[in-house]
């Protein structure tokens, strides 16, 4: 592995090392290495319940709705975003079970990194071979040292603009995967009542200036007809189908064609000029993709990196 993980105990962040089945510090802090290969580097600081992150149940819902190869197009069209040489290190935060970090080292042939909150997603991720995978707390902070990777990706996942800025190369790239308007829409029009169509690339664009700037977006459409067991895998992965009245409507529900919509956001880091921090920086608004189908979206020419 290339990748250095710092210590998660508060006030440490020194590098981990290796020793058979465990990761120690120079300050003897020491986590165990799990049957599995992953490391749970979770603090009790960084739990908000006994059981952080996503359930056993929404883990499972989401495996069997992917093993189903409804969101198969989708992972293609998010992967041609990517380019990764072999050995390169790529980072998914909030990797889930692993589908997309499996599927992009497949690939590439690149080196995956996975962390999440969840263990039960861990344990998932866990199954495919080859990946490196941590349980932390993303939205506090990423146990990897600086300038580690390539890549960061973050798919329908937490977000952290100062963390990610921080462990990313300097001529690597964000790609941030956030759901379309018309995403699920008509689940959400039978089961919850109402299909409000929300974009959410203004805000999402917005929240990573000045650290980064927008360098290519697509609008990825996909629509497939989906059976009882996957409407409700897919409602229950995205905890949509909690309430006993959404469930009744659900039961409801038979075969159905069904939009899987995303925005795929690639961005590269901002590099700060000299006498200048980060926050210095400015961003150009990117121009808009039209509502329908996989539009690629050039970036504003005013976004090109300052010389």
């Amino acid at each position: 592995m290339n990748v250095t993980l710092l210590c998660s105990v508060r006030g440490c962040r020194l590098p981990l090392a290796r020793e058979q089945h465990r990761l120690t510090c120079p300050h003897a802090h020491s986590f165990d290495v799990a049957r599995r290969g992953y490391v749970n580097l979770l603090q009790p600081q960084d739990r908000r319940s006994a059981r952080p992150g996503d359930s056993a149940a929404a883990v499972a819902a989401r495996r069997r709705f992917l093993s189903g190869g409804f969101e198969a197009e989708l992972t293609r069209a998010i992967g041609d975003l990517l380019t990764l040489a072999p050995g390169e290190a790529l980072l998914e935060v909030g990797c889930g079970e692993g589908h997309y970090l499996h599927a992009f080292t497949a690939r590439f042939g690149c080196e995956g990194h996975g962390v999440d909150l969840s263990v039960p997603a861990i344990e998932a991720a866990a199954r495919h071979a080859g990946l490196h995978l941590v349980v932390a707390n993303a939205d506090r902070a990423l146990p990897y040292a600086d300038a580690s990777f390539a890549a960061v990706a973050s798919i329908t996942a937490r977000r952290n603009p100062a963390e990610f800025r921080r462990v990313i190369r300097e001529d690597g790239r964000l790609l941030l995967v956030i759901p379309g308007p018309d995403d699920l829409v008509e689940l959400r029009e039978a089961v919850l009542g109402r299909g409000l169509l929300r974009d959410r690339v203004d805000r999402a664009v917005a929240a990573f200036a000045p650290r980064f700037r927008l360098e290519r977006h697509e609008r990825l459409r996909h629509v497939t007809r989906l059976d009882a067991a996957a409407i409700r895998d897919v409602m229950t992965g995205s905890y949509r189908a909690g309430r006993a009245s959404r469930r009744d409507r659900l039961a409801a529900l038979g075969p159905l064609a069904v939009t899987l919509s995303r925005d795929a956001l690639l961005f590269r880091p901002v590099r700060p000029r000299a006498g200048r921090g980060r926050a210095g920086a400015r961003r150009s608004p990117p121009t808009r993709p039209s509502p329908a189908g996989r539009s690629p979206c050039p970036p504003d020419p005013r976004s090109a990196p300052a010389a």
